[in-house]
Parts: structure tokens; sequence; C-alpha cells
């Protein structure tokens, strides 16, 4: 994957689309559909060409540009920030086992062979996402707790779109990583990533 900063701002793009919808389904129990079907299918593209064709072109991560924009330039949302770090964190660690990474390079394998059968945005392959997540990420610490309300959360549903939206977003920080970044990229580089969401952004308009 090229490490540039335009990859890397579709990387963190792709993160906060992910948790914004988290976030949404927890309190509201309903995301915006186009939005989620970008995450879900960019677990799907592992040998894209591009970074961006890992969502299907830069316009599918409008909404995510956007919020990077917002947390770039002024920071305020903390909620969604603290999703965001949390999901970089789960997923250095779960770069270092091989073991996880087969088992769900596996199971995306077995999803893509029954697209024919269950589209991406059926239920039966929402739930093998989340079984995906529940089983192979949640056993990894510390476990993200995410907020809502809980006639959402308790919803079962609702628990696996959340669920497999998480691993979209892991999918994210992956691509971030692949991409060089780290902790200290935002750090030094903070202006020149909100830079290019706004050049990507003014492309859309």
């Amino acid at each position: 994957m090229p490490q540039t900063d335009h990859d890397r701002t579709i990387a963190l793009a792709g993160l906060l689309q992910a948790v914004e919808l988290v976030r949404d389904i927890a309190r509201r129990g309903q995301a915006n559909p186009e939005d989620i079907e970008t995450s879900l299918g960019s677990l799907l593209k592992i040998d894209a060409p591009s970074s961006s064709a890992i969502y299907g072109g830069s316009h599918r991560l409008r909404s995510g540009l956007r919020l990077l924009e917002q947390q770039l330039s002024n920071p305020r949302d903390m909620e969604l920030t603290r999703y965001a770090v949390a999901l970089l964190g789960l997923e250095r660690r779960l770069a270092k086992r091989a073991d996880l990474l087969k088992a769900i390079g596996a199971g995306l394998e077995d999803i893509v062979q029954n697209l024919a059968h269950f589209p991406l945005n059926h239920s039966n392959t929402v739930a093998r996402f989340a079984d995906l997540y529940l089983k192979n990420i949640s056993s990894l610490s510390p476990r993200i707790m995410v907020n809502g309300d809980q006639l959402h959360l308790n919803n079962s549903e609702n628990a696996n779109r959340i669920r497999a939206l998480l691993l979209a977003g892991i999918r994210a920080a992956t691509l971030w990583r692949q991409s060089g970044g780290s902790r200290l990229t935002l750090l030094l580089r903070r202006n020149t990533l909100l830079r290019e969401a706004r050049v990507l952004l003014a492309r859309l308009n």
C-alpha cells in the first residue's frame, strides 16, 4: 500500500465514518445505509489497487472526510476520538496475532463466497461480520465499550451492525498503519492531513 498523505487521509476518513455509524446506531438505532454499505464493503476489498478503491472511491467517504476535517481543525468530539483511538490500539494488537488474522481472513473469504446468496447488507452477512469481530477481536483488551440507548444496544440486529462496523473500523486502522500512519504522524502531519482532507472534499463539491 502506498505511504502518502492521501492514503493516510483516506484511512482516517474511513475510520471516522465507521465509528460515527457505530455511534448513530447505538444512539438512534439507525444510520446512513449508503455509508454502512461503504464501510462493510471495505472489509471484502483486501487486494484493492489503491486506498480509495477499498471504499469504492473517495466520494463514498464524504461523511468521513467531513468528520476528519472537523476533528483536525477544531477537535471537540471527544467520544468520536475515543472510539477511533481505541480501534487504532486494538488494530496494533491484532497485527501481532497471526492466528487471529488468519481466522479473520478465512472468515472474510467465506463471506465473499456466499455473497451470491446473502448480499453485503443482508442480516446474515452482517451477522457473520459481527461474529468475526466477537470471536477474534473482542478477546483483545481493552474492549471497546459503546455508549448509547439500551433499547437500541439490546437489539440483536443493532448489536450485529455495531460489531460489523467496528470490524470495518479495524480495517481502516489497518490501512492507516500500512500507509505509514502512527501517533507521531498525527502530531507532525496534522496540518498536512487537514489540507488533504479539504482538497478531497473540494473535489466532491
